[in-house]
């Protein structure tokens, strides 16, 4: 079964995915990419398949219409910083600096995306470090080493052997967002699960992570809308 085009002004391409476990159609807009999937059970004909899509075809639109506008980092724009935006502005020297509520970075305007992309990796290795040192402190447990990634699907994970990762974006959330993450990664060196027990480790050693994992929730997909 071919991908569907939904015409329109524009046309929406919609990806189809055949599933021997699902028991209906669903249909799914990402909110990191605004990508069309809809999910059928194998078996459905295309006439039915065709049929639902138009159904659909406004709640696809409205959805599409609530994705937040990808935002090219350069010269005049701003980004968030641990919550805070900071205007991106040119400097001197040979690295990017925080000063006075804007971010200097030198060099021509074409490396302006990169640089800053590499001034937030720094920052945050620095502070995910900090913060998984403290919570693996706490419960009195190492952990192997962290690594960063640009991952889309989650914001951190713990493997078995007792490594980390992160996502290096959780720099431009709030710290207390940050923090959380952290805390959450580090419990998993205890109870590799997200039943009661390790829920309740969360709590024990940050007991206000519903906020910022509310916020996560809630405002997360915006930081992949800036493109370095």
């Amino acid at each position: 079964m071919e991908n569907l085009v939904l015409p329109g002004n524009p046309p929406i391409e919609i990806t189809l995915r055949q599933s021997t476990r699902a028991r209906r159609m669903s249909l799914r807009v990402s909110q990191l990419d605004g990508r069309v999937t809809l999910t059928v059970p194998r078996g459905v004909r295309a006439r039915t398949v065709e049929g639902f899509v138009g159904e659909k075809a406004d709640w696809i639109r409205k959805h599409l219409a609530n994705q937040s506008v990808p935002q090219d980092v350069g010269l005049g724009a701003t980004v968030p910083i641990q919550g805070q935006d900071t205007a991106i502005r040119s400097g001197q020297g040979r690295a990017p600096k925080l000063l006075d509520g804007a971010l200097w970075v030198p060099g021509g305007a074409d490396r302006v995306g990169p640089r800053v992309a590499g001034y937030l990796k720094v920052r945050a290795r620095e502070q995910l470090s900090a913060a998984s040192d403290h919570y693996a402190a706490r419960i009195g447990m190492k952990y192997g080493r962290i690594s960063l990634r640009d991952t889309r699907s989650r914001w951190g994970s713990c493997s078995s052997d007792g490594n980390l990762m992160y996502s290096w974006r959780l720099i431009m959330a709030p710290h207390e967002v940050l923090d959380y993450v952290a805390a959450h990664e580090v419990a998993h060196l205890v109870e590799m699960n997200h039943g009661p027990r390790f829920w309740s480790l969360v709590h024990k050693i940050c007991p206000h992570y519903e906020r910022p994992r509310t916020w996560l929730r809630q405002n997360g997909s915006e930081l992949h809308r800036y493109r370095f």
